[in-house]
């Protein structure tokens, strides 16, 4: 299927949408995984690949947030660091790992990840407003290990984890979003590197879907900013129930 010149414009598209998802709310990785699957790639492959995409458009977007200045770069390398340990541990368990078993668990994560998010976690908890620093403790470090490890597993999702991190530490959707592009970016070219190594990365489709996926994250980015912390939630929460959705009419 991957000879068809017309799939190209498919990945483009699937990218753009994927990627302002992924900036806006998170789950972007639930369309762009099953699309480069139904286009014959490898359970395994498809997950490396993706990541090609998801490198691209993470640059993109902390470059918009940097420039609109809504983080402090020191809490935000801070929490990279044990986003970038879990990274090595989840990306090593799903290139090991059989495809069919794989697809699998992926389905069930989808599963789980949606009724998970429509419980609204993020929701449940106020939030700080403004420029207030919030000081990132044992636990929230711990909750970015754990993002880290199920990230550089699949991927599609971790954003929900961090931002439900992020909200717990403190920190209201707007700049949740900042540190989670950030933590993503950061911790994306290490599970790359390991997905390549492995032979679980194809360049060509995975370049057409990150020519997509940067132009979707720039708009995600922007949108976030603009729009702010209850737009963004009513995306989130959209963006939960139009997978829901998905599932259950799924074959």
């Amino acid at each position: 299927m991957l000879d068809h010149p017309w799939l190209n414009l498919l990945l483009i598209a699937a990218g753009v949408v994927g990627g302002a998802l992924n900036v806006v709310a998170g789950g972007g990785s639930f369309l762009t995984l099953p699309v480069l699957i139904l286009m014959g790639l490898p359970a395994g492959v498809a997950n490396g690949t993706n990541r090609v995409g998801v490198l691209v458009q993470n640059a993109g977007a902390v470059w918009t947030f940097r420039r609109s200045g809504v983080w402090d770069p020191a809490w935000a390398l801070q929490a990279a660091i044990p986003s970038i340990l879990g990274a090595i541990a989840g990306t090593l368990v799903a290139t090991w790992m059989h495809d069919d078993l794989f697809r699998r668990i992926l389905s069930w994560l989808m599963i789980v990840m949606s009724l998970w998010t429509l419980w609204d976690p993020i929701g449940r908890r106020r939030t700080a407003i403004g420029g207030h620093r919030v000081h990132l403790g044992w636990g929230a470090l711990i909750g970015f290990f754990l993002a880290g490890i199920y990230g550089g597993f699949v991927q599609a999702g971790v954003g929900f984890i961090l931002l439900a991190v992020t909200t717990l530490a403190g920190y209201d959707l707007v700049r949740g979003n900042a540190i989670k592009v950030l933590c993503v970016l950061i911790s994306t070219p290490v599970s790359l590197a390991i997905f390549a190594w492995s032979g679980q990365v194809w360049w060509v489709p995975g370049l057409w879907l990150a020519a997509g996926m940067v132009l979707g994250g720039l708009l995600g980015a922007h949108l976030t900013v603009l729009k702010g912390h209850l737009w963004v939630r009513g995306i989130v929460t959209a963006a939960v129930i139009v997978l829901a959705i998905k599932l259950l009419v799924a074959p």
